[in-house]
């Protein structure tokens, strides 16, 4: 148990920085996963939804894999429930049929916007804590993390 300590504790700054880090964000994660829970949503499903949107409202599958970290394989598990629901559709893909492309559908555009908002703010409260010059520091300090 000796050599398992000093794993877990007594770690060097650069290490406690990053765990502390990874502790922060499940926190912060948990505001805006018990918003969507309040509303019988999953979050995971939203995250997909919104990242769909962030790309204009269609992507490649291989993409959405890509941004929200996970296997080629795994998107289409993730993806089918959400297909099922209508917020999502499938299409081949008009620059190279060999692809297919997902697209919000008017359902998953109006269930973003009916509940986005909401959940926006609750993240944002929670981020208030910080003054503005802080939220500007952070902000900076994460994207030199994320850099390569």
């Amino acid at each position: 148990m000796d050599d398992l300590q000093k794993y877990v504790l007594n770690q060097p700054l650069h290490t406690e920085a990053f765990f502390t880090l990874v502790e922060t964000t499940a926190k912060l994660v948990a505001v805006s996963e018990k918003y969507w829970q309040s509303k019988g949503l999953n979050g995971a499903r939203i995250r997909i939804l919104v990242e769909i949107a962030k790309q204009g409202g269609s992507i490649l599958p291989s993409e959405l894999a890509l941004i929200i970290g996970v296997t080629k394989a795994n998107i289409s598990l993730l993806l089918t429930p959400i297909e099922k629901d209508g917020y999502i559709s499938r299409a081949s893909d008009a620059a190279d049929g060999r692809k297919t492309v997902i697209s919000l559908t008017g359902k998953g555009e109006a269930l973003l916007e009916e509940y986005l908002p909401e959940n926006r703010q609750a993240v944002g409260e929670q981020m208030q804590r910080l003054e503005p010059q802080e939220i500007h520091q952070l902000m900076g300090l994460l994207r030199k993390l994320t850099r390569e």
